[in-house]
């Protein structure tokens, strides 16, 4: 699978979905679910290219302890 760079809106697009969506959710979904539903929430809002989804799919597993460990701090 080639994965091909991301451009900043896209990483920025990704970051405010992970702002928007409320703490619990993203606690409670395995790290799957997690990367689906933010990916189904940005493909809904710009539409993604096979490759694009291929990096953002590879870039949100690779960030899911960090999407968790954010999601900590906001309940705190």
């Amino acid at each position: 699978m080639k994965v091909c760079p991301m451009n900043s809106q896209i990483l920025r697009q990704i970051w405010s979905l992970v702002e928007q969506t409320q703490s619990s959710t993203l606690l409670k979904l395995s790290d799957t679910d997690l990367v689906k539903q933010l990916l189904m929430q940005l493909d809904s809002q710009q539409a993604l290219s096979c490759e694009e989804i291929n990096s953002v799919n590879s870039y949100l597993f690779s960030r899911t302890n960090l999407i968790r460990d954010l999601a900590i701090a906001r309940l705190t």
